[in-house]
């Protein structure tokens, strides 16, 4: 079991922790700030350190076989690290608060457009989000105007909490069409932008929508009948 620490705060950058199991190059500690790779966001990288000054890079996290598992990637598998072992675990903030700033931006694209997301990707400097447009009209300059807009309108986000039976009864707040939210622990993860979007997501996110700072939707792809594909950048970071 691994106690995912980066939900109870994601701007920690560093934590110590104990080893409880190795497998090879792959790591599981009893605590993480790392987020494993889930719902479209890629898994954390950093460094973790031991005792004797030692510091070996991870290059990926992942869920374990169990529920509460999470496992971490080093860049080399002739580590000697042993289960008992205190470490410290740093995260690769400058990538993490990137994607922080997309994933809540993503959020913000899909307020903006009030159909079913068919899929996508959070990336650290260029994401996609796909929509089934169906007849729904869109225009990338008014869309760019009004992601302007909600940024510098400076929305809390914040973390709540549902019970299954509430998402059950209220299917229309999943709005990815093909995944569903994790079930099984009696309550859901919700992440809600104050006065703009309300639905439920495991990922992590930033305090407030005007920490994105400059995002802009890039280009609009036809990717069938009905699926458009909308490319997003963070502008200042490009």
């Amino acid at each position: 079991m691994t106690e995912a620490v980066f939900y109870q705060d994601a701007y920690l950058t560093h934590i110590n922790a104990l080893v409880t199991a190795v497998d090879n190059e792959w790591i599981e500690f009893d605590r993480t700030i790392f987020y494993p790779m889930g719902g479209g966001q890629p898994g954390d990288s950093g460094f973790v350190t031991r005792v004797n000054g030692t510091k070996h890079r991870v290059i990926d996290t992942r869920k374990g076989d169990a529920q509460t598992s999470i496992m971490h990637q080093l860049d080399d598998a002739s580590h000697d690290i042993q289960v008992g072992e205190a470490i410290e675990l740093e995260v690769d903030w400058d990538r993490r608060y990137r994607l922080m700033k997309m994933h809540t931006g993503m959020h913000l694209l899909g307020s903006l457009i009030p159909v079913g997301v068919s899929g996508g990707a959070v990336g650290e400097l260029k994401s996609r989000l796909d929509f089934d447009l169906g007849e729904h009209q869109v225009d990338k300059e008014s869309l760019n105007r009004e992601l302007d807009r909600l940024i510098a309108e400076a929305h809390d986000v914040v973390i709540e909490s549902i019970e299954e039976a509430e998402l059950e009864a209220n299917p229309d707040l999943v709005r990815t069409m093909s995944v569903q939210p994790p079930r099984g622990t009696g309550e859901i993860r919700m992440v809600r932008i104050k006065d703009v979007d309300y639905q439920p997501c495991g990922g992590t996110h930033l305090r407030n929508t005007s920490e994105i700072g400059a995002m802009q939707v890039s280009k609009i792809e036809n990717k069938g009948k009905r699926n458009r594909r909308f490319h997003i950048i963070l502008s200042n970071e490009t």
